[in-house]
């Protein structure tokens, strides 16, 4: 074989690793999305690149055993291990019982388990890119660029793959990805006639990747062998076993067999008695606690009467009702309900194509409703917010029941898909796309004796009429409820006269409770001063402070459902406050805190992960070093660590609110990081930051960040009416620069520090990885508590700062008459 084959062979190696790494660390986002709670998918990112510092520091630190000679050897050694563990951990995730943080040291147990199994596939990741990068024999240019290349491909291709098998099996095609990138390096080495040493571990590669290969191919087919036995705290395998199960790539849906039973109702009114309406129905779940039931119509609408029960129907009542849209169609309640009231044109607006699959096309589903029979039905699929930027349709009524879902709510997860829906940008949108008459309905949990969500959305409803020029915004809204729901409506013209009489009238019948209305006061004080607000400053004033933030969210601060401040959860958590005010026995206050426990958990064990496994092995690396060096020098690179993440952190959260989904955001803006990044690690080597460059690089950067931050909402907003291709287009548009200046931070500080003195780099390196990992929690704790853009300006600030850092770097360099050659190195 000749050497030419040997270099490719090489790149092609490294390719599929990086490729694979990426997947691996997009699809367990999605993992944790179903197993614990959609916040903390964004710590996945963190995880990833705590494993893989970790692992270049192994390459630094064990130089006897990574050297040159040995590279192609400990490249397919530890890919083939990466791709083998890879499906050994994705076999103990899956086994892991969350358990309730009633029992601590069990919580404390699985989360360490779960950081482990998460981090370990990375860290043989890790050693694998700093082997290809530090130790090959061919130009670091090109081994970066098919570096990147590899992990930006494998960004968008995990789109793609999550949309055709289930998360588990992808997970396992990643390992075998990794796997066959072994082979690759095994080739390379015969290629370069480089013989294995006696001594040195080998792996059977074939055999390993031949298993990865079965086990993907046998998983994928028999629809998940793989899965989680425990999601959100709760056995996975019950007495109902799913008699459909699917994954896409920001979903997991599962649908369990008829039970003939009374109709399952959100929010039933006390006159409803459900023995009068037993039907055969089906649980359809969302990520394995979000459910809605599907009934078996076989499109006879006229045996839904028990739907005219339940709360999230009240606004049906209203007359003048001839066309509406429903966002979120789950199984198709909300679309049979709209038809059984004699709507002669309904739309419905859902995001999952699986759900809209098993309402009109999957055999042995379709027609168990029926919709797909009613020519007034028509379902469209795609991101509710985007879809209504983009339509000229107006609706008498636009119906939101419980999109959030109820996994994001009682488990207090700060979801972003659904939280797109709960801001004063979207319902301003939805009020636009009313006629003149035209009302919005929105429906929560409930609890008659706390307003929490209910609080939370009168304070939107009210600041999304003062965002509309309502004179009084309050005499647009009515609540009613029931003891488990409650039901907003906001109407675009003042709602009284015949309306109101019909709502109340409605309401009154049934047994639901009116809370509020043009004419009646809600009787909480809170609520009441809220909805007495006469300005958004005054209505700012009304809900500032407090143990419970009741503010109005916005795309800036998207977290609906997170309702706990975090400095009363601390309180709570530490007992510095009185349990007794509030219930955390069940509920979003519940789930707030048991988040907020999690983000504690995780902060130590990010600090206690960095400490042990990444500072203290190379503590000694600062022995004999130059004290003001060191100290420079760690400022610089936990600076860039630190600021690096918070930005990414950032971006990732702003633009899921933009492109629709989490999953979107994670593929297309890490796919952008990355790419730009490494463009811009590459042109540092052309355009020589040197002192006054770098001050105007550290400005520029930190100015463009903050820019973008700050300054690109109302550009985004007015672009929701693109398509997803184009939204994500200019998404790469806005992130390249940001990219590519950010880039430039991390090789200008190591060529410097390398040719000062390079025993401090495995150090400077270690402490780039630990602030990374501490900052990936710190971004999301920013983010809820005062916003996104804050968070991203945080990051931009960290930038602005290596300034100072690195003209502390540069004397050492002047004294060591070093800087014009470390400045080129």
């Amino acid at each position: 074989m000749r050497t030419s084959d040997g270099k490719f062979m090489f790149y092609v190696g490294v390719f599929l690793v990086t490729a694979a790494t990426l997947i691996l660390q997009i699809v367990e986002t999605r993992i944790i999305s179903v197993v614990t709670w959609y916040y903390l998918a964004f710590l996945i990112v963190g995880l990833a690149m705590f494993g893989m510092t970790a692992g270049a520091l192994k390459v630094y630190l064990d130089s006897e055993r990574f050297t040159k000679k040995t590279v192609f050897h400990e490249l397919a050694y530890n890919s083939h291990t990466l791709g083998a563990l890879t499906a050994v951990t994705i076999v103990i995730q899956m086994a892991i019982p969350f358990s309730d943080w009633g029992k601590p040291v069990a919580s404390f147990f699985n989360w360490c388990l779960l950081s482990i199994t998460v981090a370990v596939p990375f860290y043989f990741s890790g050693i694998v890119v700093a082997l290809a990068l530090t130790r090959s024999p061919f130009p670091i240019g090109r081994v970066y660029a098919v570096d990147l290349v590899g992990a930006a491909l494998g960004c968008l291709a995990t789109l793609a793959l999550l949309n055709m098998i289930d998360a588990p099996s992808a997970v396992l095609w990643a390992g075998a990805l990794a796997s066959a990138g072994g082979l690759a390096f095994s080739r390379a080495a015969a290629a370069q006639a480089i013989e294995q040493e006696a001594g040195r571990r080998r792996l059977p590669g074939r055999a390993i990747l031949a298993v990865l290969v079965l086990l993907a191919l046998g998983n994928s087919m028999s629809g998940g062998l793989i899965r989680p036995l425990f999601v959100k705290g709760r056995p996975e395998i019950n007495t109902f076993k799913p008699i459909f199960m699917e994954w896409n790539s920001f979903s997991r849906i599962s649908v369990r067999p008829d039970q003939i039973i009374p109709a399952h109702l959100w929010g039933p009114a006390p006159s409803y008695v459900p023995n009068d309406w037993i039907i055969p129905q089906r649980r359809h779940q969302i990520d394995a606690s979000a459910s809605t039931s599907a009934y078996q119509l076989r499109g006879d609408f006229s045996k839904v009467g028990f739907l005219a029960y339940d709360v999230t129907a009240l606004a049906y009542h209203m007359p003048g009702i001839e066309s509406s849209a429903v966002i979120g169609v789950g199984a198709g309640r909300d679309l049979v309900t709209a038809r059984y009231f004699g709507v002669g044109e309904v739309t419905g607006v859902e995001i999952n194509p699986i759900l809209v699959r098993l309402l009109l096309t999957e055999p042995g589903f379709a027609d168990y409703v029926g919709i797909g029979e009613d020519p007034a039905i028509s379902i469209v699929i795609d991101e509710a917010r985007s879809w209504f930027a983009r339509s000229d349709k107006k609706f008498d009524l636009i119906q939101m029941s419980l999109i959030d879902t109820w996994a994001s709510t009682g488990a207090g997860a700060f979801t972003l898909t659904e939280n797109s829906l709960y801001t004063v940008e979207a319902w301003r949108i939805f009020l636009d796309h009313l006629t003149t008459d035209g009302a919005l309905t929105i429906s929560r949990h409930f609890k008659p004796d706390q307003i929490l969500e209910t609080g939370r959305m009168v304070s939107l409803a009210m600041a999304a009429g003062f965002d509309r020029k309502f004179a009084d915004p309050r005499q647009h809204i009515m609540v009613a409820g029931s003891d488990t729901v409650s039901t907003l409506i906001i109407s675009r013209s003042p709602l009284g006269g015949e309306r109101l009489a019909a709502l109340k009238d409605a309401a009154t019948r049934l047994g639901h409770s009116v809370f509020l209305s043009p004419d009646q006061a809600p009787k909480p004080l809170k609520l009441l001063r809220i909805v007495q607000s006469t300005s958004p400053e005054d209505l700012a004033k009304v809900v500032a402070g407090g143990q419970l933030d009741l503010s109005p969210p916005t795309d800036n601060r998207p977290f609906f459902f997170n309702q706990l401040r975090f400095s009363t959860a601390l309180q709570v958590i530490f007992g510095t406050i009185d349990t007794k005010r509030f219930e955390f026995k069940e509920g979003i206050i519940n789930g707030n805190l048991k988040a907020s426990k999690t983000l504690l958990l995780i902060l130590f064990l990010s600090l206690l992960f960095a400490a042990t496994t990444i500072i203290a092995p190379i503590r000694l690396g600062l022995k004999g070093v130059n004290a003001r060096l060191a100290t420079a020098g760690t400022a610089y690179f936990g600076l860039i660590g630190f600021g690096f993440m918070l930005v990414e952190i950032g971006l990732l959260q702003k633009f899921s609110v933009f492109l629709g989904h989490p999953i979107y955001a994670l593929s297309i803006i890490l796919f952008s990081i990355i790419l730009f990044t490494g463009i811009g690690s590459a042109l540092s080597d052309r355009m020589v930051l040197t002192p006054p460059r770098l001050v105007l690089w550290g400005v520029l950067t930190a100015v463009y960040i903050t820019v973008m931050a700050v300054s690109t909402s109302n550009l985004l907003l007015e672009n929701e009416t693109a398509p997803l291709l184009t939204r994500a287009v200019l998404s790469i548009v806005l992130i390249a620069p940001a990219g590519i200046l950010m880039g430039f931070g991390f090789p200008t500080g190591m060529r410097l520090i390398t040719a000062i003195d390079p025993r401090l780099t495995p150090w400077l390196w270690g402490i780039n990885g630990a602030m990374g990992v501490i900052a990936s929690v710190i971004a999301i704790v920013i983010s809820i508590s005062w916003g996104i853009n804050l968070t991203i300006c945080i990051g931009a600030l960290c930038y602005l700062l290596l300034i100072p850092a690195a003209h502390g770097v540069i004397p050492v360099a002047i004294s060591h008459d070093t800087i014009a050659h470390s400045l080129r190195v």
